[in-house]
């Protein structure tokens, strides 16, 4: 195909887009002149947690550590977190006092957000109940939903602790009825764990908690190495190696769902404040430097409202060293001709976060259908969501998953578990199928199930006879 890059206005030259949030080449020749970029990524590099180097060291780390056991997991704590901790427990004490060590206003917003959190968790809970019909006489099936019983969470609490990761991790889980939920997070550079994470984790109802950071602490938790039987699921956000790891014990245990660099899309129009939607786009780009921001605007005027707002707050933004490389080399700015090919793009892209304000706010959230979570209107925004105070879940799908995948909620701990009753009476129609279908497979042990059955009713007809 024609290089559908240069069917677009260009101000910002690059390369073609990798391994993020991007424009599929499919959606380019759809909307072949009908869009235009003022700004696309400078970089083209494949997610990092596919990074070669990166999957060999988390294979060997989970080889050694099923290997060898907590052995292994304390030689790689004290040379990874500079560790040598024996044993990485916290006590109940320790984590039910950790909101006396916060200040007051930090201690009332995390209550906030594990109760807030809870709450959508509960009203979502309620929402899924099981059922049982008669698909026809003597035919009885049903659903129960039944939650796992052990999950592991992991806590992040690195350059910047997530707080609120606890809420969507443990608290949704044991919203879910999860029996047991342990969690990890990393030691700080104090040695102890971080007190507003502990906390978030203590209102979330977490437990047992353990001061084990990285690929050791999911190897740990999967493998049963922390005084509990190994657990059913991982579930928690983390680096490049934390992704990796889940990845590749991923069916050993089942796992949220594998998400990379942090990412966040905004869809406006000219009604939009422009420094409102630069503040929103570099607030997600802080998350990393990798971490992509895309615009899609229907207003090229807006667009380049929008640029010029972005350098200017990044000039005074505390974190430029994070958010101004990010927006520099993964940042793109798309302007379509109407709001069809601005729905067209951002369904494309299948955006984490989606934030719409716009006069067809509406009119979009009705059309669009890929993204993790979306934040409608000038009032919105992903923070909210971030921290917890939205209730709704942070915990979801990246580059691209969001085109067929939902991120965690408390419908992900709960097995929709089949039943189906049959009674004698059904049987003969059941049975005559059955022994059809599997005669014309050549399984003829499949077809004894229901010949064996058939003989055995006939058999009982006779004797009533």
């Amino acid at each position: 195909m024609e290089d559908a890059e240069n069917h677009c206005l260009v101000l910002h030259d690059g390369c073609p887009y990798g391994e993020f949030m991007r424009y599929s080449t499919a959606l380019l020749e759809r909307v072949h002149g009908r869009c235009q970029h003022l700004k696309r990524p400078l970089v083209d590099a494949p997610a990092a947690q596919r990074d070669p180097a990166v999957i060999e060291t988390v294979s060997t780390m989970l080889r050694e550590i099923e290997t060898r056991g907590l052995d292994a997991v304390r030689d790689y704590s004290r040379a990874l977190d500079n560790d040598d901790r024996r044993d990485f427990e916290l006590s109940f004490d320790d984590v039910a006092t950790s909101g006396r060590r916060l200040p007051r206003d930090l201690r009332e917003a995390i209550e906030l957000g594990a109760d807030r959190t809870q709450a959508f968790a509960r009203e979502q809970r309620s929402h899924l109940f099981g059922f049982e019909t008669e698909l026809s006489p003597g035919l009885v099936t049903g659903t129960r939903y039944v939650p796992v019983a052990r999950v592991g969470a992991y806590l992040p609490a690195g350059r910047f602790p997530l707080t609120a990761s606890a809420f969507m991790t443990v608290g949704v889980a044991k919203t879910a009825g999860v029996s047991t939920v342990v969690a990890c997070t990393p030691p700080q550079p104090h040695g102890g764990a971080n007190d507003a994470v502990l906390y978030a984790a203590h209102l979330s109802g977490v437990d047992r908690v353990f001061v084990l950071g990285g690929v050791q602490a999911l190897a740990a938790m999967a493998f049963g190495l922390l005084g509990e039987l190994p657990v059913d699921m991982l579930v928690g956000a983390g680096n490049a190696y934390v992704a990796e790891a889940k990845r590749q014990l991923f069916g050993a245990v089942a796992i949220d769902l594998l998400a990379g660099p942090s990412e966040v899309a905004v869809l406006s129009d000219e009604t939009a404040d422009p420094e409102i939607v630069a503040a929103d786009l570099l607030g997600q780009a802080e998350h990393g430097t990798n971490s992509p921001a895309a615009l899609v605007t229907t207003s090229e005027e807006h667009g380049h409202a929008v640029i010029a707002a972005v350098d200017r707050q990044l000039q005074s933004l505390a974190t430029e060293p994070i958010a101004g490389p990010a927006w520099r080399d993964y940042g793109v700015v798309t302007i379509a001709d109407d709001r069809e090919v601005a729905a067209l793009l951002v369904d494309d892209l299948a955006p984490e976060h989606l934030e719409i304000i716009t006069a067809d706010d509406d009119w979009y959230h009705g059309r669009l259908q890929n993204y993790g979570s979306v934040f409608l209107g000038p009032w919105s925004t992903v923070a909210y969501s971030d921290k917890g105070m939205a209730g709704t879940n942070h915990v979801l799908p990246t580059a691209g998953g969001a085109k067929h995948s939902a991120g965690l909620s408390v419908s992900r701990y709960l097995k929709p578990l089949t039943y189906q009753r049959i009674s004698r009476e059904a049987t003969p129609a059941l049975a005559h199928a059955v022994q059809v279908i599997s005669d014309s497979e050549g399984m003829a042990a499949h077809s004894a199930t229901a010949t064996r059955r058939l003989a055995l009713y006939a058999a009982e007809d006779a004797v009533v006879e």
